[in-house]
């Protein structure tokens, strides 16, 4: 057989050892975890029927697009902080890049896009034909599949997922008493008063009325002012899952289920905007690397903008 099962490894394994024309061939690669017995057999087929007509010079070498998928999963998803969510999304896509060539990756991500209207949210569409891509450009970039960009002329939509709630102190605060761990009541309140990140409040040291981020989202360190109302309180020691868990079971219980965590550090936006804070300044506090982070809230500085428009001519 060209293919068996890997127990020890828990994957299938293709070979391909033949004499052709003289010359012997041995190709040995180790599939993906996630592929099943009749993906598993497709891959023989088409692989070693390509092997074969390049031996025979009926055809020229042309990698394909499980050729690269094959490399990234064994070589670059090792690396990767949730290995196993890019396996599957190529485990998922499988049946669109089959067999395929490397050239021929413009036309696949077309035809997922289209098969997946109506069946698939933008999202997912999009983030698995970024995992598709990516293993296409690891393949060609580190192990010599081709001498082009195979996704230069790839077009991901563009998907918007920009949340649109910004609870207020009330709410805020009526989630937080709901909270029975102690230490996710604190990183409730620090969220809402700081407008950190919930992996930034469980990682931030306090130094001299300052919350002292060393390392964040955007790879730069940031201080943060600490707020009055969190004077007495401290870091908690919890961890992000427990926190979120903790926030959603007390949201869900007043009637806030809509709410994420990460939607108090939207509420810390909207306050400092309403209460006259520029937006450059409200990126700074918020960590932003850029201004386009920020006009997400610009829509919230309604009264601002009022305020401003009418001391054009006063001369008050």
């Amino acid at each position: 057989m060209s293919v068996y099962r890997d127990k020890k490894h828990s994957c299938f394994v293709y070979q391909f050892r033949r004499t052709i024309n003289g010359q012997r061939f041995r190709v040995e690669r180790r599939l993906p975890k996630l592929w099943s017995q009749a993906q598993a057999d497709s891959f023989d087929r088409t692989e070693s029927a390509r092997i074969y007509a390049i031996a025979t010079g009926s055809e020229k070498a042309e990698f394909t697009i499980e050729d690269a998928v094959t490399a990234y999963i064994r070589e670059r998803c090792p690396q990767l902080k949730r290995p196993d969510n890019a396996v599957k999304a190529l485990g998922y896509i499988f049946w669109a890049y089959q067999g395929r060539p490397l050239s021929a990756l413009p036309d696949v991500c077309k035809t997922i896009i289209i098969k997946s209207q109506g069946i698939h949210k933008p999202g997912t569409v999009a983030n698995r034909l970024w995992y598709l891509t990516a293993a296409c450009r690891w393949g060609w970039k580190h192990s010599g599949m081709g001498e082009h960009d195979p996704a230069g002329k790839v077009v991901i939509p563009t998907v918007n997922n920009a949340r649109h709630y910004y609870p207020t102190r009330e709410t805020m605060v009526r989630i937080a008493r709901k909270v029975k761990n102690r230490e996710a009541r604190a990183a409730i309140r620090i969220a809402f008063y700081s407008g950190m990140r919930q992996a930034e409040i469980i990682r931030a040291q306090t130094l001299d009325g300052f919350f002292y981020l060393a390392d964040t989202k955007n790879g730069n360190p940031r201080v943060v002012p600490i707020h009055p109302k969190l004077a007495s309180t401290k870091i908690p020691e919890i961890s992000c899952s427990a926190i979120s868990k903790n926030f959603k079971k007390a949201a869900r219980s007043l009637g806030y289920g809509y709410l994420h965590f990460h939607d108090l550090r939207h509420g810390a936006a909207s306050e400092m905007i309403n209460r006259g804070v520029d937006l450059y300044t409200v990126g700074a506090v918020l960590g932003h690397s850029s201004a386009e982070s920020t006009k997400r809230y610009s829509h919230l500085s309604t009264e601002t903008l009022q305020l401003a428009i009418k001391k054009i001519g006063n001369r008050a």
